[in-house]
């Protein structure tokens, strides 16, 4: 599972680590996109979308199919239905917080909001992080932190060896 704000970086790290690793990557921002036309990010469609997320995870694992979950998690409460998922399926859980400092998630959200962001499935600007962010709820398990500002091979190598144990 992989948690962060908007445009910190989560969808591109999601790729790199399934260029390493045969996962499939669930977007809560690809399934956002499809379900609701423009997107709002409020609380109805998070109450819609999120659910049928939460089903196709259950359906994923309990084929043995290994995903990575791409969401902004922010919540311990959302993230707990993931913790016992994973769980009840027998799935091996590795938490990732995903970060970068608020100046280079700014000029990304920017980059986005004028459509210069490459492989973005997500809408959300500036304002959807600001608001956002207060609402961010530390993680009660142990979890790996990437700062996507810097470069993330070493944290990725990290992670593939902890997936491999």
């Amino acid at each position: 599972m992989v948690s962060g704000l908007p445009g910190t970086g989560k969808s591109f790290f999601c790729h790199k680590l399934a260029e390493r690793l045969p996962f499939l990557i669930l977007s809560s921002d690809a399934l956002r996109r499809i379900l609701f036309s423009p997107p709002l990010y409020n609380e109805e469609e998070n109450k819609r979308l999120f659910p049928a997320c939460h089903a196709l995870i259950e359906e994923l694992l309990t084929q043995g199919i290994p995903i990575v979950f791409d969401a902004t998690n922010l919540l311990e409460r959302h993230r707990e239905y993931l913790y016992r998922a994973a769980e009840k399926a027998g799935a091996r859980l590795i938490l990732v917080c995903v970060e970068a400092p608020p100046e280079v998630v700014r000029q990304r959200l920017l980059a986005r909001e004028k459509g210069f962001a490459l492989q973005s499935e997500s809408q959300a600007g500036w304002e959807v992080y600001r608001k956002m962010k207060p609402h961010r709820e530390e993680v009660s398990r142990n979890y790996f932190v990437v700062d996507t500002s810097k470069d993330i091979t070493a944290a990725i190598d990290k992670i593939v060896r902890a997936i491999k144990k």
